[in-house]
């Protein structure tokens, strides 16, 4: 099945927000084998939307649209769909309900225009809202189906995970599964390399490399009568691609590189803390996003200024004269300062340029020590990084985790 993906906003266009729906719809419709070939957008006009729609139709069995479901004047979205199709508008009386009671829940007064919400469609499936008062709809006619999903993220892809997908799927004879090999340390385009011949000789299932984030991922996908062939045939691919690229593999079970280091120091029953310059925190912060992180993180530290490296890791004053404060022996004396102070087993620092400005010929932008003390060990990582501030802080950031991981599976 076809499915094209329109968004609706006039500030779509503007580019005052980016179309991150189309991203997470794409990749999840791609999980069940359904096939996207256009996204299109625009802006909140009737006429033109008519016309968009009249296109991805006539090229698509399915046409997803987003936004244009709330209470404003410009959100026209269903009233323009329904005048396509012919059919009339029509109040959703359990939506108004709804809508009603959530405002009275607020304590505040609702006004007309917030149960033009309600009105729907006439014969179109509901599709419920769960994390907002805008439900969704499905419309159908001789040119095929649109559903309609509101804009906000938050509101968005709860209606497609708990409703749109079983809607897509009724019909389907097949199960499609996706597992996905995640890998930190290997490039994808050397990652590519040492599975070509893998990814050139895939019929079922199907493998596919991406980068996102500082991370490469191998998605493999299988498509069987039963969920239990789907892992059945993923299996000895999945194994083949872990025993070439080793302990490169952090996750095949979706989590990412923090989730992974909480579930190890939780298994090892050791706690962990930090100590930022560059990364200002966010190492912490990434951990702490981990549900549970209170039982293994003690403490973390941001260290900006040359000063606080002093009053609050104890690191010499002569070091950082004598190396800079961008260095590898800063860096291990802000390591061992923090696991004196903190008591516990493994402490991390960070220390480095990110930049766009601060480098010099010898300390280039980008240049990243990490140093790690634990209560057997202690080394550091040099990092000579590229591209903007934010890469540089989450690849610096992936890092440190990425060794904290290898050092708690006994890598080192």
């Amino acid at each position: 099945m076809v499915v094209e993906i329109l968004a609706v906003g006039t500030e779509l266009l503007m580019g005052q927000i980016a179309n991150t729906n189309a991203q997470y719809i794409t990749s999840r419709l791609q999980e069940i084998g359904f096939k996207v070939y256009f996204h299109s957008v625009v802006g909140d006009n009737p006429e033109r939307l008519k016309t968009s729609l009249k296109l991805a139709l006539s090229r698509s069995d399915v046409v997803i649209t987003t936004g244009g479901l709330g209470p404003t004047k410009d959100d026209l979205t269903k009233e323009t769909i329904a005048e396509y199709f012919g059919l009339k508008m029509v109040v959703h009386q359990e939506s108004a309900d709804k809508i009603r009671n959530f405002f009275a829940r607020l304590g505040r007064d609702i006004t007309l225009n917030n149960l033009k919400q309600a009105e729907m469609p006439e014969g179109c499936i509901i599709l419920e809202n769960k994390a907002g008062t805008a439900p969704g709809c499905i419309v159908s006619g001789d040119e095929g189906s649109v559903i309609l999903l509101p804009g906000p993220p938050s509101e968005m892809k709860p209606m497609f995970d708990s409703s749109v997908m079983p809607w897509l799927q009724k019909d389907s004879e097949s199960v499609i599964i996706s597992r996905y090999v995640k890998v930190f340390g290997i490039g994808e385009s050397k990652l590519e390399d040492m599975i070509l011949d893998i990814i050139e000789g895939q019929s079922n299932p199907t493998v596919a490399p991406y980068v996102k984030d500082g991370v490469v991922t191998v998605r493999v996908t299988a498509m069987c009568n039963e969920e239990p062939e789907c892992f059945e045939i993923m299996e000895p691919v999945i194994k083949e691609i872990i025993l070439r690229t080793g302990t490169a593999v952090f996750s095949t079970t979706g989590q990412s590189m923090e989730e992974v280091v909480v579930e190890l120091l939780k298994a090892n029953s050791m706690k962990i803390a930090t100590a930022e310059s560059c990364t200002g925190g966010l190492l912490a912060s990434r951990l702490i996003d981990v549900a549970g992180a209170s039982k293994v993180f003690e403490q973390g530290y941001i260290t900006y200024s040359d000063s606080s490296k002093v009053s609050e890791l104890g690191v010499d004053e002569k070091t950082i004269d004598m190396f800079g404060a961008v260095s590898e022996e800063v860096a291990l004396e802000m390591a061992r300062g923090l696991f004196k102070k903190a008591k516990v087993g493994v402490a991390v620092s960070l220390t480095g340029i990110a930049g766009p400005g601060g480098g010099t010929t010898e300390k280039p932008v980008g240049l990243v020590y990490i140093a790690f003390k634990t209560t057997d060990k202690e080394w550091v990582v040099k990092l000579n990084l590229w591209g903007d501030r934010t890469r540089i802080r989450l690849m610096s950031v992936l890092t440190a985790l990425n060794e904290v991981r290898k050092y708690l599976i006994g890598n080192y």
